[in-house]
């Protein structure tokens, strides 16, 4: 028997060849392939729906697209900012090996060798694709990927009869529109009541963060109706039946510590696909049903090709969780999501997670940088600086202090019983067995890709950005050796002496740069380090070396960090370097109590000024201000 996917070659032929002929068979293939439309609000987790949570906003179009579809309860951006999950959806490829995971772009990338943005397939396929308008990918854009990306772009300038992929974008829901003054807060009420809203319990339960939820209910529940035109549209034009609807968040937030955070809040999306009776083959599930089974934003792009009966290459990560060969008990058993953050606008950071059923086991492999740590776009919002405020006067529960404080290198998360990760288990006896099978399969997750986070970004911007997978592959039993490294900072210090002392001698600057890390991983505990620190800080012929030396020494309070660093900034290679170095700069300045540092803007280039929205210029910004 032919299957759908041995046929659709025949007949994409077959159409080309009589179209030349001038006989059209676009009716035809419309029936053969159905419509597919993406309706995607920004920075979404399912919190704040009803859908999924009893204090969530009512969003009536959401509910009936999943009265007549397929909700998934365990939808998962793989990162929890724009640009690094849009990446991640238009290639079907983890960022982390394809350097296109951080947020902002340092260089466009190109995609692994032989891969094209997903919807170019489409196209070849003979469908029209638009895109209506947010792209934000952080590769260079192939040939051939839209026949239309912009505000104007429609669905309804197909030809007769074409099968279209349509992706409608809604940003009422981005984190911007919480960017509210002082005097609207005073002035201007909500539609939702602040009283009848829970506040998160990381965040302090004050007037201020009981209105900004109950903005942010108003804010659904506006891009709702904004998605309920959008889908009359679809009605008047006849063309539901054939029509494939996926509604989802394009990563988690926006609420404090939401977005950019890969907690459950950060990264956990809704999702629902409506599938019309002429469709139903290609659905696992029952219409008006849920589904248990893990979804992750890597699948989004191999599930569309797989609806339209195409292939999908074998450089992306993902697998279809709709369309034919999709079997529900199969579906329902995939528990298991993988996700990332690393640098987010200026702030830096290196975390992944990796997600097992109820159980998140969180890797933070530079625990010193805090979570609170500035970040110039996220403190816009009022909450965010009342938050920090009752920090800094002692006014918060422990609770609500740990985004402030620095973290554990691991933890272990029960995320049905604990929804806001709040209770490590990592250190109880009981959960070593579970602990360990989770450490294990992180290790696994990250050595195999391999990771390029374990090279720092300024490294990949100047050596990978031609070709990071390659690059990857080329290196990557070096990046094994670097993350073993790392992985010291979660074995007992004591048993760690000979490892670090080895690559604090190395003469791969990178091990050298990854033992002091885990040196300030330890802190006050690996003072017996301090000398080699400061000779590293002192004479290291690597940049980055020594300002992890001088980093490490400021954290434990043994010397003054600032004339190094302030040395580092001045002798950095690029722009890049140059803001990888503030971020240390920052997290030193606003330690409790912290070095204060004088900036001058003639220690670094005055064009590295002149890029817009530059990281370096947040972070001189901020540092001038204070």
């Amino acid at each position: 028997m032919i299957t759908r996917k041995q046929l659709l070659p025949i007949l994409t032929i077959t159409i080309g060849l009589l179209g030349a002929l001038g006989i059209s068979l676009d009716a035809r293939s419309s029936h053969d392939r159905p419509n597919i439309v993406w309706l995607v609000t920004e920075d979404n987790s399912i919190h704040y729906l009803k859908l999924y949570d009893e204090g969530g906003a009512s969003m009536p179009t959401v509910e009936k697209l999943a009265s007549e579809g397929i909700v998934f309860n365990n939808a998962f951006s793989n990162a929890p900012v724009c640009s690094a999950a849009r990446s991640t959806i238009i290639s079907g490829c983890y960022g982390p090996r394809a350097f296109s995971h951080f947020h902002r772009r340092s260089v466009l990338v190109p995609l692994p060798d032989g891969l094209k943005m997903f919807p170019t397939y489409l196209r070849e396929a003979g469908y029209y694709t638009t895109n209506n308008s947010k792209e934000d990918y952080n590769f260079i854009k192939t040939d051939g990927v839209w026949d239309a990306s912009s505000g104007k772009a429609s669905y309804r300038d197909r030809k007769p009869g074409q099968p279209f992929f349509h992706v409608q974008n809604f940003g009422t829901t981005h984190e911007g529109k919480l960017h509210f003054t002082e005097e609207q807060y005073r002035t201007q009420k909500t539609k939702t009541d602040p009283e009848t809203v829970s506040v998160f319990p990381i965040h302090p339960n004050t007037h201020l963060f009981k209105y900004t939820n109950a903005k942010y209910r108003d804010l659904h529940m506006q891009v709702d109706a904004e998605m309920g035109k959008f889908v009359k549209q679809l009605e008047k034009d006849g063309v539901m039946d054939d029509t494939i609807i996926f509604y989802y968040g394009d990563h988690g937030g926006v609420l404090p510590g939401s977005k950019g955070y890969i907690y459950e809040r950060g990264v956990h999306v809704p999702m629902v696909v409506r599938i019309p009776e002429k469709w139903k083959h290609l659905a696992p599930a029952l219409t008006g049903t849920r589904v248990d089974g893990f979804v992750q934003f890597i699948d989004l792009g191999p599930t569309v090709l797989n609806l339209a009966g195409i292939e999908v290459p074998n450089q992306m990560d993902g697998k279809p969780f709709l369309g034919d060969g999709v079997e529900l008990a199969e579906l329902n058993e995939r528990d298991t999501a993988f996700c990332y953050a690393d640098r987010f606008d200026e702030k830096y950071d290196f975390v992944r997670t990796l997600r097992k059923g109820k159980y998140k086991y969180m890797r933070n492999y530079q625990p010193f940088n805090l979570d609170g740590l500035q970040n110039n776009y996220r403190y816009k919002m009022l909450a965010y600086e009342e938050w920090r405020d009752l920090y800094e006067a002692g006014k918060l529960t422990p609770e609500q202090a740990q985004f402030f404080e620095s973290r554990p290198p691991e933890a272990l998360f029960d995320v049905e019983a604990d929804p806001f990760e709040l209770k490590n288990l990592a250190k109880d006896p009981k959960n070593q067995e579970l602990l360990l099978e989770m450490r294990n399969a992180m290790k696994q997750q990250v050595r195999s890709l391999p990771d390029l986070s374990f090279i720092p970004e300024p490294v990949l911007y100047e050596e990978a950005a031609k070709n990071p997978v390659a690059y990857g592959q080329k290196n990557k039993n070096r990046i094994k050796q670097l993350a073993n490294v790392a992985d010291l900072n979660i074995r007992p210090f004591k048993k760690v002496h000979v490892m670090l002392n080895r690559a604090l001698s190395s003469e791969d600057p990178l091990k050298r740069y990854w033992a002091l890390i885990v040196c300030s991983s330890f802190g006050k505990e690996a003072i017996a380090y301090a000398d080699n620190a400061r000779k590293l800080a002192k004479s290291d012929p690597d940049n980055l070396v020594r300002m992890r030396a001088a980093e490490f020494l400021g954290l434990i309070r043994e010397e003054d960090p600032r004339p190094v660093l302030i040395d580092c900034l001045k002798n950095a290679e690029n722009e890049e370097e140059g803001a990888f170095i503030l971020n240390s700069i920052t997290l030193l300045h606003d330690l409790n109590p912290g070095y204060k540092f004088t900036m001058d803007r003639s220690w670094v280039p005055e064009e590295w000024f002149e890029k817009d929205r530059s990281n370096l210029i947040w972070r001189y910004e901020y540092l001038e201000g204070n």
